[in-house]
């Protein structure tokens, strides 16, 4: 080998390195085909000889177990030194098959020697075709290996808070839910408390009462219970139903269906006083405060709704309207009449008040003015 020389290729270096990959490419061809051929022949072989190799190894068994046993034995001792056959015949099975590994390393090993070595031969020749050699492995490589896209890193200052996060909304749904209860239970707490009423049944004079009762219950309960009280004292109200009747409060009528706590939770304000305030205290506000949020307020009126239907042109009748909760009264409007304009209204029912300007004038009917 050190006698040979270097081959020197007296044509075109193009051609001569054309020449060479064809030449590898033809060998690694030739071997990869010789490879296949063998591990086809490795796999017949193993699939035809599976039954021989469990026959032979079961075989094996039995002739050493033989030998090895003699006269009467028991049946424990009998399948004890089976087992001992057994392993130790899976043992010397084991060692060839490693041996074969090592056999095929040691030819791998030779193989890859070889080929480093036709590499040297042909890196002594004048060229060198190595240069499109690697290109071409680069070139499978790159397709045996897709290059990964690297990922961009997450930036820990932005702010992220209004981006959707599942924990985070889970927490505030429990949060909402939990307050919503606590304020369900405190309205409930609230709905439950008693307050004491005072009312008027109004047929043209007052006459006060009182009952108590819950802030839950709507107007129709308290009109009921009322109405128990009054029957005692007035006769026109045994025979009467909570629907015949009507209840005024600071100059509102106020439907059956709404609640104490509808009017003492939302604040509400009729024509001359608070809704949410149901006692009465003595000193009622002045003329001159009426623009000043207080806690007095008028007793309420229980009226008859045929009583109502007749003196409706009259004062007090004549003021009242039906409650709004969308209207809204920022001031409130108190209308005082004297002792003698009273008077006169009690006399004289034909007759009604009407504020024109600032002057408080007498009207009468228009049936008495043609008479007049």
């Amino acid at each position: 080998r050190a006698s040979l020389k270097p081959l020197k290729y007296k044509g075109a270096a193009s051609e001569a390195g054309r020449a060479m990959q064809l030449m590898k490419k033809r060998e690694k061809e030739r071997e990869q085909l010789e490879q296949l051929k063998q591990k086809i022949a490795e796999d017949n072989m193993v699939k035809s000889n599976i039954d021989k190799k469990f026959s032979a190894h079961y075989d094996a068994v039995e002739a050493e177990l033989k030998s090895s046993t003699v006269g009467l034995v028991t049946l424990n001792d009998m399948k004890a030194k089976q087992e001992a056959l057994v392993k130790e015949r899976e043992k010397q099975l084991a060692k060839k098959e490693q041996s074969k590994e090592l056999q095929l390393k040691l030819e791998k090993q030779k193989e890859k020697k070889r080929k480093e070595e036709q590499k040297r031969k042909i890196a002594s020749l004048s060229f060198n075709p190595e240069d499109e050699e690697e290109e071409e492995e680069d070139e499978e490589e790159e397709q045996d290996y897709p290059v990964k896209k690297k990922k961009l890193g997450k930036n820990p200052d932005v702010d992220t808070s209004f981006l959707p996060d599942r924990d985070r909304e889970e927490e505030e749904n429990r949060l909402r839910e939990e307050l919503r209860q606590e304020w369900e239970l405190k309205q409930e707490k609230i709905k439950n408390e008693e307050i004491e009423i005072t009312f008027s049944y109004w047929d043209g004079s007052g006459h006060r009462k009182t009952v108590k009762m819950k802030k839950g219950n709507t107007i129709q309960n308290f009109l009921q219970k009322a109405l128990e009280v009054l029957r005692k004292d007035f006769s026109e109200l045994r025979s009467a139903g909570v629907e015949q009747l009507m209840y005024i409060k600071e100059d509102l009528i106020i439907p059956h269906h709404h609640s104490f706590y509808d009017f003492i939770v939302t604040k509400a304000r009729g024509k001359s006083g608070p809704l949410f305030s149901f006692d009465v205290h003595d000193d009622i506000r002045l003329v001159n405060d009426a623009t000043v949020e207080k806690d007095e307020s008028h007793a309420g009126k229980v009226v008859l709704r045929s009583w109502y239907e007749k003196n409706k042109h009259i004062f007090p009748a004549s003021r009242w309207e039906p409650y709004d909760p969308e209207k809204k009264w920022d001031k409130y409007t108190v209308r005082v009449i004297s002792a003698k304009q009273k008077l006169i209204s009690w006399l004289f029912p034909q007759f009604h008040f009407k504020l024109e300007s600032r002057w408080l004038c007498v009207a009468s009917p228009p049936t008495l003015q043609a008479k007049l």
